[in-house]
Protein backbone atom coordinates (compact mmCIF):
# COMPACT_ATOMS: atom_id res chain seq x y z
CA UNK A 1 0.00 0.00 0.00
CA UNK A 2 2.71 3.25 0.90
CA UNK A 3 4.69 1.97 -2.06
CA UNK A 4 1.60 2.06 -4.39
CA UNK A 5 1.01 5.92 -2.21
CA UNK A 6 4.48 6.90 -3.34
CA UNK A 7 4.23 5.67 -6.91
CA UNK A 8 1.23 7.42 -7.77
CA UNK A 9 2.73 10.78 -5.99
CA UNK A 10 5.94 10.26 -7.99
CA UNK A 11 3.98 9.64 -11.14
CA UNK A 12 1.74 12.64 -10.66
CA UNK A 13 5.01 15.68 -9.08
CA UNK A 14 6.44 13.94 -12.62
CA UNK A 15 3.42 14.43 -14.66
CA UNK A 16 3.50 17.97 -13.38
CA UNK A 17 4.51 20.83 -15.22
CA UNK A 18 7.73 22.93 -15.08
CA UNK A 19 5.41 26.00 -14.98
CA UNK A 20 3.39 24.81 -11.72
CA UNK A 21 7.20 24.57 -9.76
CA UNK A 22 7.66 28.66 -11.07
CA UNK A 23 4.16 30.04 -9.40
CA UNK A 24 4.22 32.50 -7.37
CA UNK A 25 7.04 34.59 -8.52
CA UNK A 26 9.50 36.16 -5.53
CA UNK A 27 12.04 38.48 -6.63
CA UNK A 28 14.36 35.88 -8.10
CA UNK A 29 14.64 35.80 -11.75
CA UNK A 30 16.74 32.57 -11.82
CA UNK A 31 13.13 30.33 -11.48
CA UNK A 32 12.45 27.69 -12.99
CA UNK A 33 11.16 28.40 -16.57
CA UNK A 34 8.36 26.51 -18.56
CA UNK A 35 9.79 23.45 -20.51
CA UNK A 36 10.48 24.30 -24.25
CA UNK A 37 10.18 28.20 -23.87
CA UNK A 38 14.20 29.52 -23.35
CA UNK A 39 15.18 32.04 -20.61
CA UNK A 40 14.55 35.43 -21.56
CA UNK A 41 18.52 36.84 -21.49
CA UNK A 42 18.97 38.35 -18.00
CA UNK A 43 18.85 41.93 -18.17
CA UNK A 44 21.99 44.01 -17.16
CA UNK A 45 20.18 46.73 -14.87
CA UNK A 46 18.58 44.35 -13.36
CA UNK A 47 21.45 42.76 -12.15
CA UNK A 48 23.09 45.68 -10.98
CA UNK A 49 20.41 46.79 -9.66
CA UNK A 50 20.29 43.44 -7.46
CA UNK A 51 23.76 43.68 -6.24
CA UNK A 52 23.41 47.10 -5.19
CA UNK A 53 20.19 46.25 -3.01
CA UNK A 54 22.44 43.80 -1.78
CA UNK A 55 24.79 46.03 -0.81
CA UNK A 56 22.07 48.30 0.25
CA UNK A 57 22.48 51.21 -1.68
CA UNK A 58 18.93 51.26 -2.23
CA UNK A 59 18.85 54.94 -4.08
CA UNK A 60 21.35 53.39 -6.57
CA UNK A 61 19.56 51.08 -7.73
CA UNK A 62 16.43 52.83 -8.40
CA UNK A 63 16.93 54.49 -11.90
CA UNK A 64 18.06 51.21 -12.54
CA UNK A 65 15.20 49.57 -11.88
CA UNK A 66 13.29 52.31 -13.70
CA UNK A 67 14.92 51.36 -16.82
CA UNK A 68 13.89 47.93 -16.32
CA UNK A 69 10.55 48.67 -16.34
CA UNK A 70 10.77 51.13 -18.84
CA UNK A 71 11.94 48.46 -21.05
CA UNK A 72 10.15 45.46 -20.03
CA UNK A 73 6.58 46.90 -18.31
CA UNK A 74 5.66 43.11 -17.54
CA UNK A 75 8.48 42.10 -15.10
CA UNK A 76 6.76 41.98 -12.25
CA UNK A 77 10.08 41.17 -10.14
CA UNK A 78 11.83 44.43 -11.45
CA UNK A 79 8.48 46.42 -10.09
CA UNK A 80 8.64 44.53 -6.61
CA UNK A 81 12.13 45.13 -6.37
CA UNK A 82 11.75 49.23 -7.24
CA UNK A 83 9.22 49.06 -4.66
CA UNK A 84 11.60 47.55 -2.02
CA UNK A 85 14.24 49.93 -2.80
CA UNK A 86 11.70 52.98 -2.92
CA UNK A 87 10.54 51.90 0.62
CA UNK A 88 14.27 51.18 2.04
CA UNK A 89 14.45 54.60 1.30
CA UNK A 90 12.71 56.38 3.22
CA UNK A 91 9.54 56.26 1.11
CA UNK A 92 7.18 53.68 2.16
CA UNK A 93 4.29 55.87 0.42
CA UNK A 94 5.99 55.74 -2.80
CA UNK A 95 6.83 52.11 -2.71
CA UNK A 96 2.73 51.12 -2.83
CA UNK A 97 2.40 51.82 -5.90
CA UNK A 98 5.40 49.62 -7.14
CA UNK A 99 4.09 46.06 -5.14
CA UNK A 100 0.34 47.06 -6.37
CA UNK A 101 1.93 47.30 -9.93
CA UNK A 102 3.76 44.01 -9.70
CA UNK A 103 0.85 42.32 -8.39
CA UNK A 104 -1.18 43.83 -11.16
CA UNK A 105 1.07 41.87 -13.24
CA UNK A 106 1.27 38.74 -11.01
CA UNK A 107 -1.06 38.42 -8.05
CA UNK A 108 0.24 35.56 -6.91
CA UNK A 109 3.66 37.07 -6.61
CA UNK A 110 4.39 36.46 -2.80
CA UNK A 111 7.47 38.71 -2.49
CA UNK A 112 5.27 42.08 -3.54
CA UNK A 113 2.48 40.12 -1.02
CA UNK A 114 4.80 40.12 1.76
CA UNK A 115 6.34 43.90 0.75
CA UNK A 116 3.40 45.61 0.24
CA UNK A 117 1.69 44.38 3.55
CA UNK A 118 5.54 45.47 5.67
CA UNK A 119 5.12 48.84 3.66
CA UNK A 120 1.55 49.07 5.27
CA UNK A 121 3.22 48.24 8.49
CA UNK A 122 5.63 51.17 8.09
CA UNK A 123 2.27 53.58 7.01
CA UNK A 124 0.15 52.29 10.35
CA UNK A 125 -2.11 50.67 8.44
CA UNK A 126 -2.54 47.13 9.88
CA UNK A 127 -5.69 45.81 8.61
CA UNK A 128 -4.32 45.86 5.09
CA UNK A 129 -1.41 44.21 6.33
CA UNK A 130 -3.23 41.46 7.58
CA UNK A 131 -4.91 41.23 4.61
CA UNK A 132 -1.92 40.61 2.91
CA UNK A 133 -0.74 38.26 5.36
CA UNK A 134 -4.28 36.48 4.59
CA UNK A 135 -3.43 36.81 1.06
CA UNK A 136 0.35 35.04 1.37
CA UNK A 137 -2.04 32.17 3.55
CA UNK A 138 -3.68 31.32 0.73
CA UNK A 139 -0.96 31.27 -1.48
CA UNK A 140 1.33 29.51 0.95
CA UNK A 141 -0.73 26.16 1.25
CA UNK A 142 2.36 24.42 2.84
CA UNK A 143 3.60 28.10 4.60
CA UNK A 144 6.61 29.81 3.02
CA UNK A 145 8.81 32.72 4.29
CA UNK A 146 6.84 35.55 2.81
CA UNK A 147 4.02 34.15 5.18
CA UNK A 148 6.60 33.92 8.18
CA UNK A 149 8.36 37.33 7.43
CA UNK A 150 4.88 39.29 7.20
CA UNK A 151 3.31 37.30 10.00
CA UNK A 152 6.11 38.05 12.59
CA UNK A 153 6.81 41.73 11.18
CA UNK A 154 2.68 42.31 11.99
CA UNK A 155 3.38 40.39 15.56
CA UNK A 156 6.59 42.97 15.92
CA UNK A 157 3.97 45.88 14.81
CA UNK A 158 1.47 44.95 17.68
CA UNK A 159 3.95 44.86 19.97
CA UNK A 160 5.23 48.68 19.50
CA UNK A 161 8.20 47.48 16.92
CA UNK A 162 7.24 49.29 13.75
CA UNK A 163 9.28 47.99 10.86
CA UNK A 164 12.00 50.01 9.52
CA UNK A 165 12.38 48.92 6.30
Amino acid sequence: MRSTVFAAVATLALALPAATFAAGGGADPQRIEPVGRPAAPADPNFAQAKAMIEAKNFTGAIPLLQQVVQSNPRNADAYNLLGFATRASGNPAGSLQYYQQALAIDTRHLGANEYLGEAYLMLDRLPEAEQMLARLDSLCVFGCAEYRMLKAAIANYKQGKKPTM
